[in-house]
Formats: structure tokens, sequence, C-alpha cells
């Protein structure tokens, strides 16, 4: 019985060695690895550039008052359309109290003027009549007269002016209603009824009360780097992707490209504007983010493969195309064309039977 345990227990220990050494042995052999292929193709290949911006009206004015004051009463809401002349909000002049005290002088100035150049012509007419003074110097009172009635009427204009923004010579107040400049759409109202507001001037720009712009006519504004801006020229065409609005592209073209750069963070940028061609049916807000792709080479149904299957060495550009034998492999130099960063443009040396190792997508056999 001994003599049996004995013989199992040394099986037993047998059969565990010749094990670890095979699973030593396993463990060491160098498993074999096999490269995925690809075959080239045909494709359209593009090289752009992109730019970021938004899209804005080509024509977008500000109205400001022509008076200092309160705004009374706002005539229009934001997305009316208006036309050229059309009333949008009125102001309630309160009158600056300096200038205001001088118009009533000037206005009483002008009234003892007129009155003593009317009692000197009173005193001369029966003198002129006697033959005692020229018609000359007869002719002088009443210029005087006539004179002193245009500064009364000057002064009560100024003063009405003042007070009320309307003269009495002229019933329309043009300076209280501030009219729309061009035909177009309300973009905002910044003000509420009741604000104040302040008349532009030489030394002000004064309270914006309306914005209105000729949302007919969209452009896109945008900026694009220092590295690019030398590839652009008037007039070349880009598509416009907004991001508002999903699964459309609308067609644009260069009309500006800033002559100087600007430094944003670090970095140098140039203003682009391009005109945008609308679609119908679709209404492009002001201030939608959009990208700009900027088409500069074009080439179509091309022989092509993935940029990344491509290897490089003191002679240039090459793939490694697979032999008749399965996973052997011969090194092909290529004369490569376009590339858009993802495909490449084959101009010589393969065809469309090439098997091209893919060395970065391997299987391994475990």
């Amino acid at each position: 019985m001994k003599n049996i345990l004995r013989t199992f227990i040394l099986i037993l220990f047998g059969f565990l060695f010749v094990g670890t050494i095979v699973f030593i042995y396993q463990k060491s052999k160098k498993k074999a690895i096999v490269f995925k292929t690809q075959k080239p193709f045909y494709t359209d290949i593009t090289r752009k550039i992109v730019a970021t911006g938004k899209v804005v009206p080509e024509k977008e004015v500000a109205l400001k008052p022509k008076v200092s004051g309160l705004l009374s009463q706002i005539y229009v809401q934001a997305g009316d359309y208006v036309k050229k002349g059309q009333a949008i909000a009125k102001i309630t002049i309160i009158p600056n109290m300096l200038s205001l005290n001088e118009a009533e002088s000037r206005e009483k100035r002008a009234i003892i003027t007129l009155d003593d150049a009317r009692q000197e012509l009173d005193r001369n007419t029966p003198l002129f009549n006697g033959n005692i003074i020229t018609q000359e110097e007869f002719q002088r009172y009443k210029t005087n007269l006539d004179n002193a009635k245009l500064e009364l009427a000057t002064a009560k204009d100024n003063l009405s002016l003042i007070k009320k923004g309307i003269t009495q010579s002229s019933s329309s107040e043009t300076n209280t209603i501030i009219r729309s400049t061009i035909d177009g759409m309300i973009l905002e109202l910044p003000l509420k009824e009741g604000n104040s507001v302040i008349e532009s001037n030489t030394f002000n720009d004064g309270t914006t009360v309306a914005n209105v712009a000729d949302v007919s006519k969209m452009i896109f504004e945008g900026v694009i780097d220092e590295s690019d801006v030398n590839k652009l020229a008037l007039g070349m065409p880009m598509k416009l992707t907004i991001g508002a609005i999903e699964g459309e592209k609308f067609d644009a073209a260069i009309t500006f490209v800033a002559p100087k750069g600007k430094e944003d963070q670090g970095a140098i940028q140039f203003d682009i504007k391009a005109a945008v061609t609308l679609k119908e049916g679709i209404f492009i807000r002001a201030g939608y983010s959009a990208n700009a792709n900027i088409i500069i080479e074009q080439v179509e149904n091309v022989l092509a493969i993935n940029e990344g299957l491509l290897q490089f060495d003191e002679k240039g550009s090459y793939v490694e195309i697979e032999r008749s034998v399965s996973q052997t492999f011969d090194k092909k130099h290529l004369k490569t064309g376009l590339s858009d960063g993802i495909n490449v443009e084959i101009l010589e040396g393969i065809d469309t039977n090439s098997m091209i190792k893919q060395w970065n997508n391997e299987d391994v056999y475990k």
C-alpha cells in the first residue's frame, strides 16, 4: 500500500513538473502579430480654412434723439418692420434752466428793441413827409424796424424750441419725434418709456433709443489666424454653418480682409467679412454664431488613402504593400498630392489593388 501511494505521489509531481515546463514555454513564446490592410479608394478632397464669427446685418443704425429729455412714448416693438421716416418714439423736453433763462431774456430784449425801432420810425415819419430828412435816412429806420421784428420772431422760435422742441413757424415736431433713417427691422429697444435721454451732438454720442437694420442683407463677420490670411482673396467662396440652424449650410463670398491684425490672447487675428446668400423661408437672426469653411483647394474623384498609413524616410513618404504571401510587405515610395488632414491624394506609386499595411491597427493571435 505504501508503494502504491509513493508511486502516485511521484506521478503527480511528474505531471506538475511537465505542466510547469509547458506553461513557461508558452509564456516565453512570441505571439504572432497580424497586420490589417487597407485598399486605396476614390474620393473628393477639399483643403479648407475654418473661421469663427457671427452673422450680422450689413446695414445697422442706432437711432438717437436730437434733443435731451424724457422718452415719453415708444410707437414700435422689437421685431417690427419700419419704413424710412416712420416715427419710432417721442421725446418730452425738460428745458435746461440756463438755456431757458437766456432764451427768455433774448425774447424780452427783442421786444424792447422792436418797440424802440417802431417809436423811431413813428417819430421820423412826419419829418420825412415834411422833407426834413432824406429818403436814405428814413429807409434806415424802416430797416431797423424790420430787423427788430425778425429778431423777435427768432427769439420766440428759440424759446419755443427749448420749451417744446418745436418752432412757432413750423407745426412739425421734428426734434421731439425720433424717426427711422432706413427701411428695416427694429432689432432692439434698449430703453423703456420714462427713461432720460441725451441728445446727440459734437461732444456726446447721445442715447440710443432703437437699433434698426436691413435684415435682407446679412454678412458674416469673423476672425482668421495670421498663418492663413495670405491664402484668402476677395470673392473667395465659403460655406457657412450656423449653430442655431441645424442641417443648413449657406453660401457666402469674402468681401473684406483686414489689412491690419489685432492681438488676441497672444495670437494675431485678422478680421474678415463675407456676404451671405440667404435662403427663402429661413430667417437668420442678427448675432447668430457661425463657422465659415473657406475652400482653398479642391479635387474630385481622385485616388486616395488614409493619411495615417503614410510613413516617412529620407526619400520621402512611403507605404508597405502586402506581397502575394500573406503578412509579408515591401516598401513603396509614393508621390502625393492634396491632403485635407484625413485623406491624401495619391498621384503615383499604387493602385486600387494594392493592400497597404495598417500600422496603427493590428490584431494579435493569443
